[in-house]
């Protein structure tokens, strides 16, 4: 390699080091759930069927990837995949993602998923406070908001129910909805059913 073809390379490597440099890292994953015992135990390792919540735009593009990661993640957990009308629990996934000026304000251009319960079974209060959306130190973010519940099918009874939430740098890859909703969606059931009532935090790695 002649001294040229050295400073080229160097050059190239200095400028793709900067470009990772200047893409503020993601926001921790705020998580939060809420269980049955009882009711849960009954159902788990069921079947489940991922549906949009009620109230949310049924077949949107924008929450097509998080249905996915939800059912992959279920999957994971030994829930098997079945028909709205042969499975043993029902998984309605709504979604918000949204925009933070550098002021802070919430100014979100996609709205999607917004029905569906919070808090512990439709009671307000749990899953609607204590969440720093804040993001870290860039002049804007896109924030992620995803809940999902977990009924039984035949009786309707809410036997879990989480929300996940974390915010990312418009340039960074984690802001693609593929990626983003394998973030949301792995960092919701991690050990799962989870301790009812807590948030917890996850760190989340490009």
């Amino acid at each position: 390699m002649t001294s040229q073809q050295k400073f080229l390379f160097a050059m190239a490597a200095a400028g793709t080091l900067a470009a990772c440099a200047s893409i503020p890292a993601p926001s921790p994953v705020e998580v939060t759930r809420f269980h049955d015992t009882e009711a849960l135990a009954g159902v788990q390792r069921g079947t489940v069927f991922v549906a949009s919540a009620p109230g949310s735009k049924e077949d949107t593009l924008e929450l097509a990837p998080y249905k996915a990661a939800v059912a992959a993640e279920l999957a994971q957990l030994g829930f098997g995949e079945a028909s709205s009308g042969d499975a043993q629990l029902v998984a309605e996934v709504s979604l918000d993602r949204y925009r933070i000026a550098s002021d802070g304000a919430r100014r979100g251009p996609v709205s999607v998923g917004v029905g569906g319960s919070t808090g512990s079974y439709g009671s307000g209060v749990g899953l609607g406070i204590g969440i720093n959306l804040g993001g870290g130190g860039s002049s804007e973010r896109l924030g992620t908001e995803m809940r999902v519940m977990l009924r039984d099918k035949a009786s309707g009874q809410a036997v879990w129910e989480g929300r996940a939430q974390f915010t990312v740098s418009p340039k960074s890859d984690l802001a693609q909805a593929e990626r983003n909703a394998q973030v949301v969606a792995e960092a919701l059931f991690r050990g799962f059913p989870g301790d009812s009532g807590e948030t917890i935090e996850i760190e989340v790695t490009e």
